[in-house]
């Protein structure tokens, strides 16, 4: 044998297995990042609570003193699930939910913060999230779905269907549990699905963004209501509709003098995905007011201040995070604080403010920051976590690029290779983001983040098209009745400036991307030939199809313009199955069994199409999984394929 030939083969062996290596550890690593869920800062400022991730469904609670040592707060000695937390207004106690020792079943704990054990206060059989305290602290509110059949939220996995469809329909419901003396009193009507609520100022009522019928289907025409609590004279609840509106609403705030309560509306896809515009509206009903036309970025979080007369927002902008104050009066927004990276507090709002306003707590996360809770004075906060101090970034950096598509302003990130090297010529995969309604910004990436493939050799670029938050409503609702057409061309346009400006190969650029961005895969293999390997995940492949298989078709009226039934031309015209028989590109394609919001028959129907045609393809389907996985194995496994599918085709 040619012993240039045998140098090679061993080369090559050797080669791959270094690469096989290098991969499980950067998995390995990526996977072992402490994750935050939730940030709440004390109402007098001086303390701090949040959620950490200590296992699959497991979470711990923590609680520090501003600048002092974190403490445990749990309700059991062994291992539990305690995922969400809330201050009393005096601050002295701490409400929180806890699985302990009822493994699976959550149910409230109050904890004071003079040392005392947890006292448990409620004995539930279901699905409860979201504890509020009232404004006197004599109660504590959830969000309670009795006897659920699943998890709440579209993206759980679906619950396995048989028999009659639709004979029950969970739904979640305000229940009041006494701080004092325990006991369950349900105050919603059993036949609306509330999704997010906030006591008013004088604890009387509640502001509830509710809709009647399936709760994964129905937020996306959620109406805003004021709900009174029955009492001895009035025997059922006062349900009152606020406001009927074609928008998606979202983080309902009475204002501090209860006249009026503020929310955020704007074109949303996705519930707790949050952008838009900020809105007020009467306590008692009326036409809503628009307090931020024409922003030029898409608010996800908002709180009142004192006065009833300011409010301070988070947003997404210019493909990061701002937080700024907005007078009420003049309408002008002053910026307070704006990075490039994620913020996140928990529960329906990236910001958590005491009840001055001066204090505030988060999570922050970047390109160079692994996850961390901060809190202090907005934009003077200081670290107060230092659980992922040691993490070293494995990728080459990134840039903020923008470019021009159609007269339009885009914008995305770039991330370069490990070990990046100018006079090499690189791959590259773009990621498109899910949604649409949705931004990609920078964050310390899990093992689940396409991020990782920087750390792999390839140059990822991440584009925010039309369609995303970031710019205003005005860019967010640019595809709208045009799914695949200008957000392509932007893509595209993106494409074309990363190979003008980076040493990128344009014979290996590959697409992937999950949810709306495993649509956008299978859409872009359909219209261009320019990918040379592609991963869809979780994608769509025939709107008219999907229409009947999903379980959340109301999301579509609003982007489509009608029903399918009225206008199947429109979800024609953006199918990829319409246009498979021009596909060549290698397609891998992936989905959870039990995926609700896009469910595997999508993934089934083009894979399918794609092998009938001859076409490279692959189809996996994780078991029990629905459209976010939870199985962390899985995780890693999905990954793994992507990388691995990339590497073979784009060598």
């Amino acid at each position: 044998m040619n012993h240039s030939v045998l140098l090679g083969s061993l080369l090559a062996v050797c080669a791959g297995v270094v690469a096989a290596q290098s991969l499980e550890n950067l998995l390995a690593e990526a996977a072992s990042v402490r994750e935050f869920k939730r940030s709440v800062i004390s109402p007098d400022g001086k303390k701090v609570a949040w959620v950490e991730e200590i296992g699959p469904k497991r979470n711990a609670i923590y609680v520090s003193e501003m600048g002092g040592a974190p403490v445990r707060i749990t309700a059991g000695p062994g291992p539990a699930n305690e995922p969400e937390a809330a201050w009393s207004m005096d601050s002295r106690r701490l409400a929180f939910l806890s699985d302990a020792p009822t493994p699976g079943q959550l149910n409230v704990f109050i904890v004071s913060i003079d040392g005392k054990a947890p006292r448990r206060i409620s004995t539930l059989k279901g699905v409860v999230t979201s504890p509020r305290w009232s404004p006197d602290g004599k109660q504590i509110a959830i969000l309670y779905t009795e006897n659920a059949a699943k998890e709440g939220g579209a993206t759980a996995p679906a619950a396995r269907e048989v028999g009659v469809i639709e004979a029950k329909i969970d739904e979640q419901r305000i229940a009041l549990i006494n701080a004092a003396q325990g006991g369950l009193r349900m105050i919603s009507p059993a036949d609306l699905y509330v999704y997010e609520y906030d006591w008013s100022p004088d604890g009387k009522r509640f502001a509830a963004i509710a809709a009647k019928g399936s709760g994964d289907n129905n937020w996306f025409i959620a109406q805003l209501y004021t709900i009174k609590p029955s009492t001895i004279e009035r025997k059922s609840a006062q349900v009152t509709t606020i406001l009927k509106s074609a928008m998606q609403i979202a983080v309902p705030r009475w204002s501090p003098d209860g006249k009026s309560i503020a929310f955020i509306g704007g074109l949303m896809s996705d519930a707790g995905v949050v952008g838009g515009e900020i809105f007020t509206v009467a306590g008692e009903g009326g036409e809503p007011r628009n307090l931020t036309p024409g922003m030029k970025m898409s608010a996800s979080g908002l709180e009142w201040m004192p006065s009833s007369r300011r409010i301070v927002f988070s947003a997404s902008t210019g493909g990061g995070s701002g937080i700024a104050s907005l007078d009420l009066a003049s309408g002008q927004i002053e910026t307070q604080w704006q990075a490039d990276e994620s913020i996140k507090a928990g529960g329906d709002s990236p910001l958590s403010l005491s009840a001055d306003g001066k204090s505030s707590a988060m999570i922050r996360s970047s390109w160079d920051r692994a996850p961390e809770v901060w809190a202090g004075g907005i934009s003077s906060w200081k670290q107060v976590t230092h659980r992922n101090q040691d993490r070293k970034r494995t990728w080459g950096g990134a840039k903020n690029l923008t470019w021009k598509s159609e007269g339009m302003n885009v914008q995305g990130w770039v991330l370069f290779p490990a070990h990046y090297d100018p006079k090499q010529r690189y791959p590259m995969v773009v990621v498109v983001h899910g949604g649409p309604s949705s931004s990609k910004k920078p964050n310390w990436p899990d093992a689940s983040d396409y991020s990782l493939l920087s750390a792999q050799g390839f140059f990822v670029l991440m584009p925010n098209p039309r369609g995303s938050y970031g710019q205003g409503e005005t860019f967010t609702r640019a595809n709208v009745r045009d799914f695949g057409g200008g957000d392509l061309r932007d893509v595209l346009a993106g494409v074309d400036e990363v190979l003008k400006t980076l040493p990128v190969d344009a014979r290996r650029v590959g697409i992937t991307g999950w949810s709306y961005g495993g649509y956008m895969t299978m859409w872009a293999v359909t219209q261009t030939g320019r990918f040379r390997a592609a991963v869809a995940g979780a994608g769509i492949s025939n709107w008219k199809s999907y229409t009947g298989q999903n379980s959340i078709d109301q999301w579509m009226k609003p982007f489509f313009g009608a029903s399918v039934y009225d206008d199947p031309a429109v979800y024609a015209k953006s199918s990829p199955i319409e246009f498979i028989k021009q596909v060549k590109t290698p397609t891998l394609v992936l989905v959870g069994e039990r995926d609700a919001e896009c469910p595997a028959p999508q993934s089934y129907e083009f894979w399918h199409a794609l092998k009938a045609l001859g076409a490279p393809t692959q189809l996996v389907v994780y078991d029990g999984e629905g459209h976010h996985f939870d199985l962390p194995e899985h995780r890693l496994d999905r990954m793994r394929r992507t990388i691995d599918w990339f590497r073979q085709y784009m060598k």
